[in-house]
């Protein structure tokens, strides 16, 4: 039996399936041996070393070690040499031909491998052979635990290849390769009898599924071609992103995509997508965006006035678009002609709560009269707006002779006597694309929460994680996606969902979207590998549908040490380099480099609005104070040109009396924090009492240094009230701004960070104007994907959906966060204004 090599994929652990015979043990209590002979004639000699140079190196050229695949070689890197190949062998009297489909025996109580004969051939020790390239079922790759998804008799071919004695070969199999399912329909296509069918591969590098491109299947048997397994090209001075290559772009484009962004916040995700695909000449523009926090929705729509945005819970949002659908069908619109600009509808939706208010008020004013008749219909939503615990469809709805402030929330089965007018706001909807018809969001863009997976939460649920309601939205969202099949998915998530119980929450995820018949591909970003002093580390995964080009992940522009453990599995799904020594990295941003501009201000600081009253001082400062009209693809309006440019949110969390004196008490330099105030002394990184201090107390009586900062992850932590240094770079920007175990304080002035400052070190421009209270703002900022990383990702898709990159799932990006912000009409000075006090 061949020796387990070091090229082939991780072992499945416990009760996961083996991939290869290299990795399993030897069948236990079998005595019985296949013959094995070879059949005809041996491949003429100039045939197999034109197919196979690297198995006979002493017949004419040496070999060419670039045409050696990894999977030829063996533990030693040595080719196993070949005395002669052959077109079939015969195995216990059934012959077996190249190309053929075959089970290879598995160890005991093992289901057999499923593998492809691409040779035949007699080693030059006089051993029979074969090299075969395996087939993946479902539990044999990430999906795992989840292959219950997914059709059991769907099988994923590799690139991986090995060679093997002849008499591992058990049987023959029939596998029969489908073109993509690219229906729209829940049809199910017909697959013609045989043991299993593929559609797509299975490649380790970043776990993508994808189009089997330019494979030649049953004819395939030269396994001397390179076999691509490491992802992306290590020369990081390529700025061209098609490497030199004419690609023809994607004739199925639109002229506009459309992007529904779910739980969108503030619109970090979509704001960045949109810049990056305007970078690479796409116009994608966020039609839709849901999320159930009010604030966020204010503030991505003050941002976006272009965007319908929804503010309800995303599965309300899913009930509500099917119902849509259905009303559409009802009336006949399904078909018809309609706008393109998806445009509001005539009237704006008043806060939900104002209206519930209101039509108490209505119904006091008018509980004597019998009738009312409806004048129109303003809005629709799926839920329980009345709060009378009766959810179901509602509309909006406006009183015949009276004004905006009896309209009321009435259910679909109340409407029955106003046909016209249903059908009237029915039909402006369907032309305005009021909500998404399946086919209507070309991308889905989110990072559904998965609560249950956070350490803080001492209740986690880890034999069944998608039984926590803390994680039920990411089965929401992969249900919207199914209903509404965009051509694009991206999904964001905490690195947690990959150590959480296995990664249960991530193998779902993308087992999901190969179930719905995307392609699909995981990466792990750090947001400051692409431009901003915080690490941050998250997961992405990409889905396509089979009709488009899977995007590839942008290496990083930054040089940022990596931190953070990431389960074994999955540490190779990291965007990264493999050779830093070869790359043209950036240095990483620094605290100092993007705030060193911003104005002084004081712990109750209540300005929202203020000029910058200094110059910009570093390039990230620069482009970052850009306007809206002046970013790329913005509107280059007379009246935004000329408007003076405002900083926003720049003020912080006023705290309370006691921690502001606290803070006070804090020394202005680097590493300082609570254990540096009188009274505290540190012995082996743990801190104690000194016992020749007396307590020191505050003003109010209470002591200056609290209790629950000595006990905090029992006395080894050095976050409470801690200050941060201009060097430095943050793990990541929170979502709560209190000093009591976070390290959040101003370098040198004494407060925490400001709004502004948490936004800036997301990669925000600072004309993205946050609405609500502060603490809200906070919650946002901190909510939120970094901007310069959605950017790099916007500008994959861009480069994908023009067909414009290759099958590589990594590219190089041709710009640096955030002077790609700047549109053609930037002037390089800035304006006097911004000088001003």
């Amino acid at each position: 039996m061949p020796k387990r090599r070091a090229s082939t994929p991780p072992v499945a652990e416990n009760d996961a399936v083996s991939l290869l015979p290299s990795q399993r043990k030897k069948a236990k209590g079998s005595s019985h041996k296949p013959a094995v002979c070879f059949v005809g004639k041996p491949i003429p000699v100039t045939e197999a070393c034109a197919k196979w140079p690297h198995r006979y190196p002493s017949q004419g050229k040496k070999k060419d070690a670039r045409n050696i695949s990894k999977e030829a070689t063996n533990d030693n890197n040595e080719v196993m040499l070949a005395k002669c190949h052959y077109r079939q062998a015969e195995i216990d009297g059934t012959v077996f031909n190249l190309d053929d489909d075959a089970y290879v025996k598995a160890e005991d109580g093992k289901p057999d491998y499923i593998a492809r004969i691409v040779e035949i051939f007699e080693t030059v020790d006089n051993e029979p052979y074969f090299m075969a390239r395996w087939f993946y079922r479902a539990e044999d790759t990430v999906i795992k635990g989840h292959c219950d998804l997914v059709d059991k008799k769907r099988v994923f071919l590799s690139d991986v290849k090995d060679e093997n004695p002849l008499d591992c070969i058990v049987s023959k199999v029939k596998i029969v390769k489908l073109t993509p399912n690219v229906s729209l329909t829940v049809e199910k296509r017909k697959i013609p009898p045989c043991d299993y069918y593929y559609d797509m591969k299975y490649t380790l590098p970043y776990l993508t599924f994808s189009n089997i491109v330019d494979e030649t299947d049953k004819s395939e048997s030269d396994a001397s071609s390179t076999v691509s397994s490491e992802g992306g090209s290590s020369d990081c001075s390529n700025d061209n992103p098609t490497n030199g290559k004419t690609i023809e772009k994607n004739s199925s484009n639109s002229s506009e995509w459309a992007l529904l962004d779910l739980y969108s916040g503030c619109g970090a995700m979509s704001t960045g997508l949109c810049l990056g695909a305007t970078l690479a000449e796409v116009k994608l523009v966020t039609r839709w965006a849901v999320d159930i926090n009010s604030y966020a929705c204010k503030s991505l729509k003050q941002n976006h006035p272009e965007t319908q945005v929804r503010n309800e819970p995303a599965e309300n949002f899913l009930e509500l678009i099917k119902a849509w659908a259905k009303l559409c069908e009802e009336f006949g619109l399904l078909g018809s002609e309609r706008s393109e600009s998806g445009s509001d509808m005539e009237e704006d939706e008043n806060d939900e709560e104002t209206m519930d208010v209101k039509k108490e008020e209505s119904e006091e004013d008018h509980s004597d009269s019998e009738d009312f008749e409806v004048e129109k219909l303003l809005a629709i939503c799926h839920g329980d707006p009345n709060n009378v615990k009766k959810p179901g469809l509602y509309f909006k709805v406006r009183w015949m002779g009276y004004d905006s402030s009896y309209d009321t929330w009435e259910p679909i089965d109340g409407l029955s006597d106003c046909k016209d007018a249903l059908k009237d706001f029915v039909t402006k909807g369907y032309k305005k694309k009021l909500l998404p018809l399946p086919g209507d969001a070309h991308f889905i863009c989110g990072g559904p929460p998965c609560q249950g997976v956070s350490g803080f939460n001492r209740f986690r649920n880890a034999a069944a994680p998608l039984e926590d309601i803390k994680n039920k939205q990411l089965i929401v969202y992969m249900d919207i996606i199914d209903f509404l099949k965009p051509k694009y998915v991206l999904m964001e998530n905490v690195v947690d969902i990959l150590k959480f119980s296995g990664g249960y929450l991530g193998r779902y995820a993308i087992g999901r979207l190969v179930a719905m018949n995307y392609q699909a591909r995981m990466g792990m970003m750090a947001a400051g590998s692409y431009g901003v002093p915080q690490f941050r580390m998250r997961v992405f995964l990409w889905g396509a549908r089979p009709t488009e080009k899977l995007p590839p992940y942008p290496l990083p522009t930054h040089e940022v040490v990596s931190r953070g453990f990431v389960p074994t599995e999955f540490e190779e799904i990291t965007v990264a380099y493999d050779n830093k020594d070869t790359c043209k990295l950036g240095d990483a941003l620094l605290l100092e480099d993007a705030l060193s501009d911003l104005p002084p201000v004081t712990n109750d600081e209540k300005q929202d609005e203020r000029n910058y009253g200094t110059a910009a001082r570093t390039e990230f400062q620069k482009y970052i104070r850009l306007k809206k009209s002046e970013l790329v693809g913005g509107n280059k309006s007379s009246t935004q040109s000329t408007a003076r440019r405002i900083l926003y949110d720049h003020r912080p969390l006023q705290l309370n009396q006691d921690d502001y004196d606290r803070v006070c008490r804090i020394p202005q330099k680097k590493g300082a924090n609570f254990r540096d105030l009188p009274g505290v002394i540190v012995k082996d990184n743990k801190v104690e009492w000194d016992p020749l201090i007396e307590r020191v107390m505050l003003d109010s009586g209470k002591p200056l240094v609290p209790d629950y900062a000595m006990s905090f992850v029992r006395g080894t932590s050095s976050k409470p009230f801690g200050r941060l240094w201009w060097d430095e770079i943050v793990p990541t920007v929170v979502t709560r701004a209190e000093p009591h175990n976070q390290v959040i304080l101003h370098p040198n002035q004494n407060r925490v960070l400001t709004i502004r400052e948490n936004a800036r070190l997301q990669g925000f421009p600072d004309c993205y104007k946050l609405c609500g209270p502060i603490k809200e703002r906070y919650m946002q900022v901190g909510n939120a994907v970094a901007v310069p990383v959605a950017l790099a990702m916007g500008y994959t898709f861009g480069l994908a959906c023009q067909g414009l990159s290759d099958d590589k799932p990594l590219i190089t990006l041709p710009f640096k966060y955030p002077s790609c912000l700047a549109g053609a009409t930037f002037a390089e000075t800035e304006n006097d204004d911004d000088q001003s006090s």
